[in-house]
């Protein structure tokens, strides 16, 4: 039930959006003296439609967007389906007219974004940020392993000062930095040992499914996190070595342990050796031999030692209250740094890495099932706005933009385009476009899809685990 109405929640958001912007045009056609045939939330053949003084209001059945027919504005027949029979011509219009029609989409979604900031703003939103950059996990096969140490502090990334680890809404912390890295190396500035030195390492691109989006930039390390047992598995080598829930693993054949990942890196490569293991247990310290085993019902399955970890001490979680201006500038400067990656030759960010309404849908649906999700939900309504209206005023055709540059080109030329030419290119450009998304929706389905499926409810151990 939950889950349907999470679901709910995300299709109403998604009309919302669309019909703020759509209304942007009716409004300003009205306003302008434009006929108005039809107002659509959706692309495709009507599934509802109803006639009100003349429009035809309607939900089509492609989820993707939505339009207003304004057969004065261009000839979008080919695209939006055919106009209202009239006996009438129509009458010509002022390309000033068509400039604020086109524009006002965008101008609504962008009054939308600045309105659901305001609400942000009173409310607060949470900061899920890695504020620390100090290292402690560098992975043993990882890119970076001949050059950074854990206990190297990050100070900068590619000559660029990094805000903390991860979660800046600047694109500029250590995470960020690396994955929208360009060229062929990438540049780190540490402090170690109270030395700045600057280092430079090479960079891997985990592999995907052909049906997924392309891996982003790595060189595997991580910050420092605590250790510390959730849960023990019924049975397995950590409940027979002695472990409990809560016990804090200090350190692991000597080696004093600063991150999660690196004690499963010793438990996956230990070939079932025992390890020794220093754990904190209230306010002793005791030493606790366990010998990893692999699970004999799990596929693939590597040595391990049946525990789960608390996770997420690395983050820091607040709510803070971030004026308009920031949160609208913070989408700006996303969507800009987006944008300017993809275009870029060195970078390998492409356009497959956008997302289309599958994968925004599943991205608001995922903040919903987390706690404070809803108030994530609304500064996602701030940045969803803010890139719907700039993506719209880009200048290719069937696009806000697009309109606007024709009709900047109608008042150079001192005449209108032929309609048969302008509803070509139209028709081009629409199946371009839709060429695009269903593109970028086969990478949110892919990337949705082939998770593992999970493993059995209990780990059969080998018989030593038991003895």
């Amino acid at each position: 039930m939950v889950t349907f109405f999470n679901i709910l929640i995300v299709v109403m958001l998604f009309n919302v959006i669309i019909f703020v912007h759509e209304l942007g045009h009716f409004l300003a056609a009205r306003w302008r003296g434009l006929r108005v045939d039809r107002f659509q939330i959706w692309f495709g053949k009507p599934i509802w439609k109803k006639e009100i003084n003349g429009v035809q209001y309607g939900i089509g059945w492609l989820p993707a967007g939505g339009f207003v027919a304004l057969p004065q504005m261009a000839p979008m027949e080919s695209v939006e389906g055919k106009n209202r029979e009239d006996e009438d011509p129509l009458l010509p219009v002022k390309p000033l007219d068509k400039i604020i029609v086109a524009i006002a989409g965008p101008l609504f979604s962008f009054g939308l974004a600045v309105v659901s900031a305001l609400v942000v703003m009173g409310i607060g939103k949470p900061k899920d940020t890695v504020e620390s950059t100090v290292l402690g996990y560098v992975a043993e096969d990882g890119a970076a392993a001949k050059v950074l140490q854990v206990g190297d502090e990050i100070l900068a990334v590619n000559g660029e000062p990094v805000n903390g680890f991860l979660g800046s809404a600047a694109f500029d912390s250590v995470k960020e930095s690396v994955m929208l890295s360009e060229g062929d190396k990438i540049e780190f500035l540490v402090k170690r040992n109270g030395e700045e030195k600057t280092l430079t390492t090479e960079f891997s691109i985990p592999g995907t499914k052909w049906y997924k989006r392309k891996g982003m930039r790595e060189v595997g390390i991580w910050v420092e996190n605590k250790i510390i047992l959730a849960g023990v598995l019924i049975g397995g080598p950590a409940e027979n070595a002695g472990l409990k829930t809560g016990d804090q693993i200090i350190s692991a054949n000597g080696e004093l342990m600063r991150s999660r990942q690196r004690l499963m890196e010793l438990i996956k490569n230990s070939d079932s050796k025992e390890l020794l293991l220093v754990v904190k247990r209230g306010e002793g310290e005791e030493r606790v031999p366990v010998k990893p085993l692999t699970p004999t019902n799990l596929e693939g399955a590597q040595p391990m030692i049946g525990v789960h970890f608390e996770r997420g001490d690395e983050f820091t979680s607040t709510i803070y209250h971030p004026g308009p201006m920031e949160q609208v500038g913070d989408s700006v400067r996303m969507m800009w740094v987006t944008l300017s990656k993809i275009v870029s030759p060195t970078s390998d960010v492409g356009i497959q890495h956008l997302s289309g309404p599958v994968g925004i849908g599943g991205v608001m649906f995922d903040m919903l099932s987390i706690k404070d999700g809803w108030k994530r939900l609304l500064f996602f309504m701030v940045l969803f706005n803010v890139n719907l209206a700039i993506l719209n005023m880009m200048p290719f055709p069937i696009l806000d933009g697009g309109h606007i540059v024709l009709s900047i080109g109608e008042i150079l030329a001192g005449r209108p385009i032929k309609a048969r030419l302008l509803e070509a290119v139209q028709f081009v450009f629409f199946f371009l476009l839709m060429g695009l998304f269903l593109f970028i929706t086969s990478k949110d389905i892919g990337d949705r899809l082939g998770g593992g499926g999970g493993g059995p409810e209990e780990l059969e151990w080998p018989k030593e685990a038991t003895s």
